[in-house]
Order: C-alpha cells, then sequence, then structure tokens
C-alpha cells in the first residue's frame, strides 16, 4: 500500500473511532483549570500563592510577582492595624488598602469590583488594578483561563532560545514510520528541537497554545490541543514511545470546536485502531498517555521536527 493511501486510510479509520465519543463544550470543560498569567505571552510562574478566581467570578491575582514581573516595586507598611501595600514604576505608583475595594491610581481614586485581600500571606488584588494601576494591556481569557498581559506575540522555539539538536538520538523511533522523517519537500530532517509544555505557548507553522489531556464521561483518552492557525487543517502529530517506535495521529476532525477567536481545540486519540491495521501492533487498547516519550508535531517547522516532552509520562 502506498504511503498516501495508508494516510488516507488512517484519517478514515481515527476519524470513525473518534465519532464514538461526545466532546462538551470547550468553556465548561476548563471551568475547573488553575488560572496561568502571561506576560508578553510567556507564563509568569508563581512559587506559592496562585491566581483565582473568587466567588464573584472575578479574577485575583497576587500583585506582587506581578509587580516585579513588570519591574515596579512593592512595598507593605501597617498603620492603625490595617495593611497598606504600595506599587512603583518609572510612570505610576498605586497606594491601597487590604480590604476595601479602593486604590490611589496617580493620586486619582478608583472603585474595584471586589475588595484588596491578604491570602497565603499574599496580596491579591483584582484583575484590573494592573491594567489602571501599572498601565498595561491585560485581557481574560475564558478559553483557558489565561490572563494575557502586555503584548500577545507568541514567540516561536528558536526566538526563545531552543536549539536545533541532532536528529540521530530519535531517528530510529520516528523512522518506524519513514515518512515522518521527511519534511515537504521530501527532504529528509537533520534536526529536532525538544521543549516542555512550560514553553507553551509557542509558534510552528501555527499557534500552539496548549496540550492537555482529555478523558471523557466513557473513559476515552484524548490529547487535547488549542491551536490558532490560518489554514483549514490542524496538523497531524506523532507519539514517540517507550517502546521506540511512532504512532500517526491525525486530528479528529469533526470534533474540532471554535472557540470564537480565532483558535480551534483539536482533539487527538491517545491509542487507534490504526495502530493495529497498519503497523501490526496488537491490543492497541492498551497504549496510555503515560506510555509516550514524546509528543512531535508533523510537518510543522521549517529545517526541524518540533518535539515535545511529555510531562505525563510514567517512570
Amino acid at each position: 500500500m502506498s504511503m498516501k493511501k495508508w494516510m488516507l486510510s488512517l484519517t478514515a479509520v481515527t476519524l470513525l473511532w473518534g465519532a464514538t465519543s461526545t466532546i462538551p463544550t470547550t468553556e465548561a470543560a476548563s471551568s475547573s483549570k488553575p488560572i496561568e498569567v502571561l506576560l508578553n505571552a510567556k507564563k509568569i510562574q508563581f512559587p506559592d500563592a496562585k491566581p483565582f478566581q473568587d466567588d464573584n467570578d472575578y479574577v485575583m491575582v497576587p500583585i506582587r510577582f506581578v509587580s516585579e514581573a513588570l519591574g515596579a516595586k512593592v512595598g507593605w507598611e501597617k498603620t492603625g492595624g490595617q495593611l497598606a501595600v504600595s506599587i512603583k514604576n518609572d510612570a505610576h505608583v498605586v497606594n491601597m488598602t487590604v480590604g476595601q475595594n479602593t486604590a490611589t491610581v496617580d493620586g486619582q481614586s478608583k472603585t474595584y469590583e471586589t475588595k484588596i485581600i491578604l491570602k497565603q500571606n499574599r496580596t491579591f488584588v483584582p484583575l484590573r488594578l494592573v491594567s489602571e494601576g501599572l498601565g498595561q494591556t491585560v485581557e481574560w481569557d475564558k478559553v483557558s483561563r489565561w490572563v494575557w498581559i502586555g503584548k500577545k506575540e507568541i514567540a516561536a522555539l528558536e526566538d526563545m532560545g531552543h536549539q536545533a539538536v541532532s536528529i540521530e538520538p530519535y531517528k530510529k523511533a520516528i523512522g518506524t514510520i519513514p515518512n515522518l522523517l521527511k519534511n515537504v519537500i521530501d527532504q529528509p530532517y537533520d534536526k529536532v528541537v525538544v521543549f516542555k509544555q512550560i514553553d507553551l505557548p509557542t509558534k510552528f507553522l501555527r499557534e500552539i497554545y496548549s496540550v492537555e489531556p482529555y478523558t471523557t464521561s466513557k473513559g476515552v483518552p484524548y490529547l487535547r490541543m488549542r491551536v490558532r492557525t490560518r489554514s483549514n487543517t490542524a496538523g497531524s502529530i506523532f507519539y514517540l514511545t517507550k517502546n521506540k517506535d511512532a504512532r500517526l495521529r491525525p486530528p479528529l476532525d469533526e470534533l474540532t470546536q471554535d472557540n470564537g477567536d480565532g483558535t480551534k481545540m483539536i482533539y487527538y486519540p491517545i491509542y487507534s485502531s490504526a495502530d493495529e491495521l497498519f503497523q501490526g501492533i496488537k491490543n492497541y487498547k492498551s497504549f496510555k498517555l503515560q506510555d509516550i516519550e514524546y509528543i512531535g508535531f508533523r510537518l510543522q517547522a521549517d529545517g526541524y521536527i518540533p518535539l515535545m516532552v511529555n510531562p505525563w509520562k510514567g517512570n
């Protein structure tokens, strides 16, 4: 069987397999995700206290870490039993008091929808105070439960400092499906770029916002990706397994969800009957997310294959 026919058949098989499962709406599926804060499209790491939504659905962020990431200085002072907090950068001065819903921004009083609070020994403020107090563009992304601060220009892996390395340690495993070793003009790859989930979002030929496991109510496992792409197709991925072989996964197009903001949720099966049908792999349903060492992005970069380390792999 030719590779072209093999690919078409594999797509048909995985689509047929995936059609048996119903995927809930994106907003409902993501309602329990932790909130992430991105500064200029790069995630801020919080060592302890994390952002959260309060009972009134207002996003609260730990102001110290956000302010320091923006180059501002934070100060605290107890006065009359109250904790006063000040933030200063080159352009703005903010004064606030824990327990109040007002703050003074550059000498002007501002009222917020919820109170400034102390939690886990950290001062949390409503998200709008960051934009008004520190002069930043702030956007709430309800799909991924992300706070975007500043620019939303997503960087490519190479612009984030990741270096292309030789494909040799991965070549044998990738080559169990020979066409994975060739680019769109049928030339062989000789480089890979290895990255981690924490490096997301990043940009290949499409922008990859997130990669996460998802299991339906019937127990069917998927990888779910949020992507922004100019093309009508989402692109295939492949898994490099602990058995040092590759498993190709086209997207299940009929399960794709449009988020209404230029991004889509794409679903890829973890196990597929195509593994047995085309590669002779028995007991294909026993294949688990933990058996994957790397997640590869097929035909998504010029000159190299992007490989994401599987953060959920077993020992």
